[in-house]
């Protein structure tokens, strides 16, 4: 009875040392199938409904960023661009003109730091910042938070808890895996090929050289369409999962 004791002490000892290690380091941690704080981060939407929610980190970018909206625009598809803060504060115009054409605009921090690298407080600040930028250039604050490389920390989960952002990653079949340049054919394929109702795909709006996006997004919406998919921001794809 003793020892069983003593292993137990021993066992609960060991746990909460791992924890806190984890805790300070901002260590990654596994999601699936907990909730933490309030509410689990978001990969994919049940729904019957034919819709997808096409998302772009890293932008804004003063010559893709446009052409993804002129793109959205021809096939009547709304998308949500995750933009980094001080990107917005460069190229506010370009914000300007994702709110007035409709389309969501999520926070994806403000210097894109690594998420092993930064404290939860530091991080707070980042979302704070971005979230202020946005507001002061469109009227309204970014609902979601995505973390660069949709990356889970603890940091990034009291973080965005504390911020009071759900946190959105995407699909995790529709990574598009644009920003290592695969050719235009990989991403379509990557993207069309095992698309399903509720999906969260990512894309990058901006880089060096975007054109294998830009071309890939108007293919693939092409394609999507003729199959009865719509596009919608990740509100609208989240409130049809509500119903």
């Amino acid at each position: 009875m003793f020892t069983n004791k003593r292993y137990l002490l021993l066992f609960v000892t060991v746990f909460c040392f791992v924890l806190l290690f984890c805790t300070a380091s901002g260590s990654s941690i596994p999601t699936a199938g907990r909730t933490y704080g309030h509410a689990e981060p978001l990969y994919h939407v049940n729904t019957k409904k034919k819709l997808i929610a096409l998302t772009f980190d890293d932008g804004p970018h003063p010559v893709y960023t446009r052409r993804v909206l002129k793109i959205l625009d021809k096939h009547k598809a709304k998308a949500t661009f995750f933009v980094v803060g001080e990107r917005a504060k460069w190229y506010a115009p370009v914000i300007r003109q994702i709110h007035r054409r409709g389309h969501e605009i999520g926070n994806h921090t403000f210097t894109h730091p690594h998420m092993k690298h930064i404290t939860a407080e530091q991080l707070q600040e980042e979302i704070r910042k971005t979230d202020q930028i946005v507001h002061t250039l469109t009227g309204t604050y970014p609902r979601f938070f995505r973390p660069p490389g949709g990356e889970i920390t603890y940091a990034v989960l009291r973080s965005s808890e504390r911020q009071k952002h759900p946190i959105a990653i995407w699909s995790y079949h529709q990574d598009s895996r644009d920003w290592t340049h695969p050719g235009t054919a990989y991403i379509v394929s990557k993207v069309t090929s095992g698309a399903r109702p509720g999906d969260i795909v990512l894309f990058h709006d901006s880089g060096l050289d975007q054109s294998q996006t830009i071309e890939a997004v108007d293919k693939v919406l092409t394609i999507l369409s003729k199959q009865g998919y719509r596009f919608v921001t990740l509100s609208q794809l989240l409130h049809e999962q509500k119903k």
